[in-house]
């Protein structure tokens, strides 16, 4: 830490600013994190994880800051790591349980897994969801802090520890990215 003072929390000033300032936004939590992950028990790991550096790390949050900026830096810092841990291991599929679940007559095609068809059908159409979801990590994440959690420049900055220009134009290409892929979607719901 650089020239912050580290908070001398008691246990029950640690529960109390647990309790007040980071657990009202877990459900802004479970979503970047589902929208980071796309799977469900991915994203309440990853949400789980994070508030318990959160606690474990309590001391060095100021109060009177932005909790949630504080937590979504947590929570992508974590994403980020287990990203790396993960892609440096080989792929691994239970060969059995893929069997299993194909000879099945159980199976019923019709029904989906995929939940965030479910999740966020009500906020945004499918396409927007799918062309957001097809963007590479980096840039979607700017448009979810920035047009769905609406952190400002200075926050997101500081939450994905990259200068406000680099925020900015990342932006920019995220959201000239999304437009490409909108552009067929737009023009058939009559938008010129």
């Amino acid at each position: 830490m650089s020239d912050k003072v580290r908070q001398n929390y008691t246990e029950k000033q640690k529960v109390n600013v647990f309790e007040q300032e980071f657990l009202p936004h877990i459900d802004s939590m479970y979503n970047f994190a589902y929208r980071l992950t796309f799977e469900e028990d991915d994203a309440k790991d990853l949400v789980q994880e994070t508030y318990l550096k959160a606690y474990r790390f309590i001391d060095s949050f100021e109060q009177g800051t932005n909790a949630k900026a504080w937590l979504f830096r947590i929570l992508k810092n974590s994403f980020i790591n287990d990203f790396r841990k993960k892609s440096k291991q080989p792929s691994k599929v239970d060969y059995n349980e893929v069997e299993t679940y194909y000879n099945s007559e159980d199976v019923d095609p019709t029904i989906t897994t995929d939940l965030r068809v479910e999740t966020i059908q009500h906020m945004i159409g499918d396409e927007v969801s799918n062309a957001l979801n097809a963007l590479a990590v980096d840039f979607r994440t700017v448009i979810i802090l920035c047009d769905l959690e609406g952190f400002t420049y200075e926050e997101m900055a500081k939450i994905l520890d990259i200068p406000i220009g680099t925020v900015r134009s990342r932006l920019h290409r995220a959201r000239n990215l999304l437009k490409d892929k909108l552009k067929i979607y737009a023009s058939s719901m009559g938008y010129k």
